[in-house]
């Protein structure tokens, strides 16, 4: 390197260290208060973490320990826990608990359940996927009182080809129609349930079952 060149260099380089060291005169207190921000801002960060894995971890155990409850058969018991977390928890666990506990009332009294499910299904606050679900769960534990009519219209909202839940909710229409003896009614949710690709395996093996029914026909019930 030429002796011009380098002393250019030299200069540049003694004119950077006065201006940062000008800078740090300067800004010093505003630098190192920012970087202190920085530090609890991220150990905050990293505390919250810690909190939150902590609470799920126990939500978990809890939301465990109501289950094994219910298997069990201490109903009473594993509902109080399922209410408790519920209420306490607003995460996954706390969703999922209110789930279980319209399943545990329904096991118990199948009215009691549906409302459970109801109330599940018109809280806005959970998304449209499981408000469907919480729909559909109502209308399987009312299937055997309800008026087949009455619960259609809620099912046959749910049984288009873009909802997650149609293959449950034509299987519910399906089976409307042959507790109505409506053997037509029946039938055009059966060939929907046959002509629908992504239709689970199990449900084609009872569909068989289904599609006999509607071939046998309607039956007729003397006094």
């Amino acid at each position: 390197m030429a002796p011009k060149d380098e002393f250019i260099r030299e200069v540049d380089e003694e004119y950077r260290r006065d201006q940062m060291a000008q800078i740090w005169n300067r800004y010093s207190g505003v630098i190192i208060g920012i970087a202190l921000l920085v530090v609890v801002a991220v150990g905050g960060w990293r505390y919250w973490q810690y909190r939150q894995e902590a609470q799920s971890q126990a939500a978990a155990l809890r939301y465990e320990e109501a289950l094994q409850l219910s298997r069990e058969e201490k109903n009473q018991e594993a509902q109080a826990a399922l209410e408790a977390l519920a209420k306490e928890d607003g995460s996954g666990y706390g969703f999922l608990s209110r789930f279980r506990l319209a399943a545990e009332l329904g096991s118990q009294n199948a009215e009691n359940g549906a409302s459970a499910y109801e109330a599940l299904a018109n809280d806005s606050s959970l998304s449209p996927l499981w408000q469907d679900l919480a729909r559909l769960r109502a209308a399987w534990l009312r299937f055997d009182t309800a008026d087949p009519a009455q619960l259609r219209p809620a099912l046959e909202r749910l049984a288009v080809p873009t909802n997650a839940w149609r293959h449950s909710a034509r299987e519910l229409l399906g089976l409307s129609g042959l507790k109505a003896n409506d053997m037509d009614y029946a039938g055009r949710w059966f060939d929907q349930i046959a002509a629908d690709r992504e239709t689970p395996s199990a449900l084609r093996q009872r569909l068989a079952i289904y599609t006999a029914l509607v071939a046998g026909g309607a039956v007729q019930v003397t006094q």
